[in-house]
């Protein structure tokens, strides 16, 4: 196993709130080592309006930037396979915002008005009704972010109550999410134990699998919980020597269903991560979003070392694991 990458990926997930969100952008401007006016040349050349003024006027402040400015911004940065991620991390923001603005009217960051009315101004010079279809079209999923995060903890059938069995008790474990960042993934019935970087016990394997070990000897690789859009998560690795890698399920030709942390992140598996209504403790099953499977232990294991794998979902105890921010 080889790890790459940057240790302290910037990750839009990080910012709390709208203020927070700002700082990444502007972290992100000056990764990409590109001028106000170069940023506005090379979002033409993508075929966005982003003009250096309302980018410049964005980054002063502390209000969360239009969709379509941001998606522009995020593109002419170089990050353009992210962009629905950043999009995704606002739409929280502004989801979470929403939820208090009952109590705290005074403390809502809005959407900057000047902003985007220069971005109006700007699209109503040019042809760009693509860009402007999916502003609106954001702009309303962000205010179904509430209904979606319901529908998409949905649980498996294995394990779960009868129908109309329960109700309260679902729609409170259906609203519940997983901590991201900086986190240890515990196995529910033995919380002392992380999964973590490993060997297999059989010795066939030379590269690194994910195993539970003890968590005072999990200190290294750390783990970073990315949420990447739609319920979807990547369970990255985090080695002050190798780097990043992202757990992937391995296939035939490695040994098959056990997790492997790969360097390359756009091929790593990404996870949906479903609360279980069995465990009061806030247990979450994982289960590879390509798949109808679960991730469990082997041979639902509890001593030191047992690898993770995937298996068939069957709601056992070995299938259900805490997130916990590190």
């Amino acid at each position: 196993m080889t790890f790459m990458g940057n240790l302290e990926e910037l990750s839009p997930y990080e910012a709390r709130d709208a203020a927070g969100f700002i700082e990444s952008m502007q972290q992100l401007k000056e990764r990409s080592g590109l001028t106000y006016r170069e940023l506005e040349a090379q979002a033409a050349r993508n075929g966005d309006v982003l003009a250096r003024s309302t980018l410049a006027d964005i980054l002063r402040r502390t209000s969360l930037p239009p969709p379509n400015l941001l998606a522009a911004f995020v593109r002419a940065c170089g990050d353009g396979q992210r962009a629905s991620a950043w999009l995704d991390a606002r739409d929280r923001i502004a989801a979470g915002v929403v939820a208090v603005s009952a109590t705290a009217p005074s403390s809502v960051p809005e959407v900057d008005a000047t902003a985007e009315a220069h971005l109006q101004t700007e699209e109503s010079t040019g042809s760009h009704p693509r860009r402007t279809k999916r502003r609106t079209v954001t702009l309303a999923a962000a205010l179904m972010v509430p209904l979606l995060a319901l529908a998409a903890w949905e649980l498996l059938p294995d394990g779960s109550e009868a129908p109309g069995a329960g109700a309260p008790a679902a729609a409170a474990t259906a609203s519940r999410t997983p901590a991201d960042g900086w986190v240890t993934i515990r196995p529910a019935r033995t919380p002392d134990l992380c999964l973590t970087d490993g060997r297999d016990r059989d010795g066939t394997y030379n590269s690194a699998v994910a195993v539970q070990l003890p968590c005072t000897q999990a200190t290294v690789p750390r783990t970073y919980l990315e949420p990447v859009g739609e319920g979807r998560y990547r369970i990255q690795w985090h080695h002050p020597q190798m780097g990043k890698g992202c757990l992937t399920v391995m296939g035939a030709d490695q040994i098959k269903g056990l997790l492997e942390p790969r360097n390359d992140c756009t091929q790593g598996t990404l996870f949906r991560l479903e609360p279980t209504a069995a465990d009061s403790a806030g247990a979450f099953r994982l289960r590879p979003a390509h798949s109808s499977r679960c991730i469990g232990i082997l041979d639902n294991d509890t001593t030191e070392g047992a690898e993770a794998i995937e298996e068939p979902c069957t709601g056992a105890a070995d299938q259900r694991f805490l997130i916990r921010r590190n």
